[in-house]
């Protein structure tokens, strides 16, 4: 049978293995979306889902790449649907996920004309996209998508094809074997790169010299989860784990003690101030002050990045490779540590860490429910296999602190890019990657009220797709953007300022049930568990309405000099809730020094 460039297109981005892509229409891509919306009448297409915006349907191809490993497919018509798209792709770009945007264009003969929604998309990609050309010619169709795959599997960032509207509906024909056609290749190079046996055996060196050993492990390192316990285990090392990583590593590995840094744990940190050598596996973790003091470590890194290597910090050994593959490489020549005491030592820290968590989750606030509670009483219910999403906000604090990940389950947020927008966007696409298992959205009111709210419209237009149509969306509602409220007052010493942090509140549990979903407000502690366990007992969507007290300080596991006095000055400056802040900030300071205070009477 004839084919026209879209027809063409949609198959070949079929034989790369795309079974789903996330869209919305528009004249500019209108060829292209009636090749989509043929072959789904004749049962041979790819699923198209459509959210309710761009830039949502390119964060839900970030985050099926994320969650699945394969590449993400988001589709949009030229221009304005185009440049929707770029706050999802720099996602992609940010977090190293490989995704392939297909945008439209006017036709060729209007390009350079200044016509109405043309304009040059090769030069607004350019940025965001390791790959991004425009298909001219039915010839030049194949190895344009083609290497766009390609280059984004190997280099792990979006590309971008450009199809302008009159070529989309240009017959197609095998390319033949004339000058300047190419027959191009649909086969996937693999990414399983191993370092010189040299720097593997240096790497097994180092690592055996090293009496206090840590592994910092990005979500670079997914598919190495066994490999990477295995080495920790013979070198006696402890695991942190980057916040993107902390499904990498099971919560239940007792010498695993979660993140570091404003959001991490006690026990990294003490594993970033004592260790002697430190192996970053995967992850190109931003925070130098969170990473150890020149001269203290020996540092190696393994990256199938080669730009993000030796960037963060002085390592003697820097290895371009795949984290499994490389582990599988060095794990024969690491020596069995017979000493455990640091491991020991690690996993009694974080037994204390943990019960100073669940201290803190206690403490009762004067404004509104204490949100570690929330996220603390949702950790203990977590079902199996269930991926957990959050925001960028002080929901990442307590999802750091509070959510515990084991074996099967995923969890990812948006990490260097670091966006509110993503939580909902990525849970939902989680429940299309992953139609027969759960998902919990913990997120903001100030998220939810971006991409949160327009997001379960399109969980109520798609859910009956779903096996398990289990939806927990946790709604942390304090009318505040509180993240940046406590980055005024921690970082520039600036008091709260309601003109742009105050959030329009709102009933939330009532809109989810006029969506026809279970809505559930929390206006008490004491109602928190109750809820939590009402929402997981139902076997649909559920959205907690969770009224959280907006004082509540995300408290770093360390409490530097710097922290404290800007938060001083910031209420001396009038902050509005000074009061609450004040209050609050010490009851969990009072929480944390209880909790020190027990386990060093429980040791002593």
């Amino acid at each position: 049978m004839s084919q026209n460039v879209s027809e063409f297109v949609l198959d070949r981005i079929q034989a790369w293995g795309v079974t789903r892509v996330y869209g919305y229409p528009g004249d500019g891509i209108g060829e292209f979306d009636g090749a989509l919306g043929k072959a789904d009448r004749a049962g041979e297409g790819v699923e198209y889902i459509r959210p309710t915006h761009e830039e949502i349907a390119a964060l839900m191809a970030t985050a099926h790449a994320k969650f699945t490993g394969e590449v993400g497919v988001c589709v949009a018509t030229s221009s304005p649907g185009a440049f929707h798209l770029l706050n999802g792709l720099y996602d992609a770009q940010m977090d190293n996920q490989p995704v392939v945007a297909i945008v439209g264009q006017q036709g060729l003969a209007a390009v350079g004309t200044f016509t109405q929604q043309e304009s040059n998309l090769e030069r607004v990609f350019a940025d965001v996209a390791c790959y991004v050309q425009t298909i001219t010619t039915p010839d030049s169709a194949g190895v344009i998508v083609d290497t766009a795959f390609r280059t984004a599997m190997l280099r792990k960032q979006p590309a971008v094809v450009v199809l302008p509207h009159d070529v989309q509906a240009m017959k197609w024909s095998t390319p033949g074997s004339e000058h300047w056609v190419s027959r191009s290749s649909d086969v996937p190079a693999s990414t399983r790169i191993t370092p010189p046996a040299e720097d593997v055996r240096k790497m097994a060196e180092i690592i055996n010299a090293g009496e206090r050993v840590t592994f910092l492990v990005g979500a670079g390192a997914r598919g190495a989860t066994d490999q990477v316990i295995a080495a920790a285990e013979k070198a006696g090392a402890g695991i942190i784990t980057a916040l993107r990583g902390k499904d990498v590593v099971p919560s239940d590995v007792p010498f695993h003690t979660q993140q570091v840094g404003l959001l991490g744990s006690r026990p990294s940190l003490t594993q970033i101030k004592e260790c002697d050598t430190i192996v970053l596996l995967g992850t190109n973790y931003p925070y130098g002050e969170f990473l150890p003091k020149a001269g203290q470590a020996r540092g190696i890194q393994v990256d199938i990045k080669p730009e993000q290597l030796g960037v963060r910090y002085p390592n003697e050994l820097n290895m371009w490779g795949d984290v499994g593959a490389t582990l599988d490489a060095v794990l024969p020549q690491l020596e069995q540590k017979s000493d455990l005491g640091w491991q020991e030592q690690l996993a009694e820290e974080m037994r204390e860490w943990e019960a100073e968590m669940g201290r803190q989750a206690e403490v009762s606030y004067s404004d509104g429910v204490n949100p570690r509670r929330v996220i603390h009483a949702v950790n203990e219910r977590l079902p199996e296999g269930v991926t957990v999403t959050c925001d960028a906000g002080t929901t990442a604090d307590w999802y750091g602190h509070h959510i515990r990940l084991r074996r099967g389950m995923h969890g990812d947020m948006s990490g260097r890019l670091a966006t509110m927008l993503a939580a909902m966007p990525y849970a939902v696409a989680a429940k299309f990657a992953f139609p027969d298992r759960p998902a919990v959205c913990t997120i903001g009111d100030g998220a939810f009220q971006m991409l949160g709210m327009n997001e379960l419209i399109t969980v109520k237009k798609y859910m009956h797709r779903w096996q398990d149509k289990q939806l927990v969306i946790v709604v942390m509602h304090n009318d505040d953007l509180g993240q940046v409220s406590w980055e005024m007052r921690t970082e520039d010493g600036n008091p709260m300022w309601r003109g742009s942090q105050d959030v329009e509140t709102m009933d939330y549990a009532g809109y989810a049930e006029l969506l026809g979903f279970q809505g559930i407000a929390v206006h008490s502690d004491d109602e928190v568990e109750a809820a939590v366990e009402r929402a997981f007992a139902h076997q649909g969507v559920t959205l907690i309405d969770a009224y959280v007290s907006r004082s509540v300080p995300p408290l770093p596991p360390h409490i530097t000099k710097e922290y404290a006095m800007n938060t001083a000055k910031s209420l001396l400056k009038g902050d509005p809730v000074e009061l609450d802040v004040v209050k609050d900030s010490a009851k969990a300071m009072a929480a944390d020094v209880v909790e020190r205070a027990k386990g060093a009477l429980g040791r002593d």
